[in-house]
């Protein structure tokens, strides 16, 4: 497989996967990782990357800075080009609670004492706003299903009194993409709120695009821990263009860029990205996202490529799965779910998801659960006959299963 771009994804489909040699450090040629939804291997070049970091501090040392700040700039331009975006500026924080928590210190919480949500958010979103509640912040958590209606409902819920609304446009439990949240946005600016979309399911799995779904006025969170292959301590707030709020909760990089005019005896905000900087970090998890980005780019891994590739590599186990007849009552899958309305991972419905995935585990097969939910994620440096040796292995386990109770 050549540096140029990827014309054939049928030679990721082959044994060996030809993807496969740039993860070697990670052998995942050896090994049945399926956990591609919450942890892709990274590929070799993010070693190389970190080991820069390194370097650079033990060559300049606190002259690294300049080289790390151009780190970081390329981590912006990377998520903005995976949203599709060219009106917001990115922040960058080492994790997406880091972000929330500025973005709800910035909301007129005492005017607008409301907060919209859904019942699939992932723990981020769900134990803050819950914590919120506690505090007798009203939070509405409107129900996923039926999810092709979810916005819909969402919209509704947005009155006079919502200072914001916060949901997935792919719901971290089973994958199932939320359509139309262009509408809750018109709901939110009729009304005033402020809107905030996590997209962490959607970024490099689904592509995504801010204008065509008429988001321009949103904040989206998401990082790259998951389908970009950065690792950790690489997330993201995208702000809205000429956005004017005040985070309560910032850093003093605020104060990097020029600072607006503030009225005496306030705190000045820096522009764009700087509105909710945080503090000094530890910029090696940008130079690995540099590099891992620069890799995806060269090889034309574009979202729209890995969005086929993940579709086929979903709709494998699918046919496997179904394949297997296993009893129902032991592990099922959501047949009224379209493949196209997936994201990056198979969602199957077990009592026993907890001990399925123990025994697949010391089977060699890498998966996780959720509840009573097991999450099989493909990734696409896996070939074909390592996703059918994993649903081979799913059989074996579940075959010994007895329904509980």
């Amino acid at each position: 497989m050549s540096d140029q771009l990827v014309s054939d994804p049928s030679a990721l489909y082959q044994a060996p996967n030809a993807l496969a040699r740039f993860y070697s450090r990670f052998a995942v040629d050896q090994r049945l990782l399926l956990t591609g939804h919450s942890h892709q291997a990274w590929p070799d070049i993010a070693f190389d990357g970190q080991g820069e970091a390194w370097l650079d501090a033990a060559e300049l040392v606190d002259a690294k800075w300049d080289r790390a700040f151009a780190k970081a700039d390329r981590v912006r331009s990377g998520f903005a080009q995976l949203l599709n975006d060219s009106s917001g500026a990115i922040t960058l924080a080492p994790n997406t609670h880091d972000l929330l928590v500025r973005f709800l210190s910035a909301l007129p919480l005492r005017e607008r004492p409301k907060l919209v949500t859904t019942t699939g958010e992932f723990h981020t979103i769900r134990r803050q706003l819950g914590r919120l509640a506690e505090e007798r912040i009203e939070v509405e958590a409107v129900p996923c299903d039926p999810v092709p209606q979810l916005a819909d409902r969402l919209a509704a819920s947005v009155d006079d009194r919502t200072a914001a609304v916060l949901a997935s446009s792919v719901l971290f439990g089973d994958a199932r993409i939320v359509p139309a949240l262009g509408e809750v946005a018109k709901a939110c600016q009729k009304h005033g709120a402020e809107l905030l979309v996590d997209t962490y399911h959607s970024l490099n799995a689904v592509p995504f695009s801010v204008a065509g779904e008429g988001l321009e006025q949103a904040f989206i969170v998401g990082g790259g821990y998951k389908y970009c292959q950065l690792g950790e301590g690489n997330c993201f707030l995208r702000v809205p263009p000429h956005c004017t709020l005040r985070p309560v909760v910032t850093g003093w990089y605020s104060e990097f860029a020029e600072l607006a005019q503030a009225p005496a005896g306030q705190v000045a905000y820096g522009q764009g990205h700087a509105r909710f900087a945080g503090a000094t970090y530890d910029p090696a998890s940008n130079y690995r996202a540099a590099a891992v980005l620069d890799f995806f780019a060269e090889r034309g891994l574009s979202p729209e490529f890995l969005r086929m590739v993940s579709q086929h590599q979903i709709g494998l186990l699918v046919r496997r799965f179904d394949a297997l007849d296993l009893d129902p009552k032991i592990v099922a899958r959501d047949q009224a779910v379209s493949l196209e309305d997936l994201g990056g991972f198979l969602a199957l419905r077990s009592p026993c998801a907890g001990a399925l995935q123990d025994g697949l585990a010391k089977g060699g097969v890498s998966t996780d659960y959720r509840d009573q939910t097991l999450r099989l994620g493909p990734a696409p440096y896996l070939c074909d006959a390592q996703l059918e040796a994993a649903m081979d292995r799913l059989g074996e386990v579940a075959r010994t299963m007895k329904e509980p109770g």
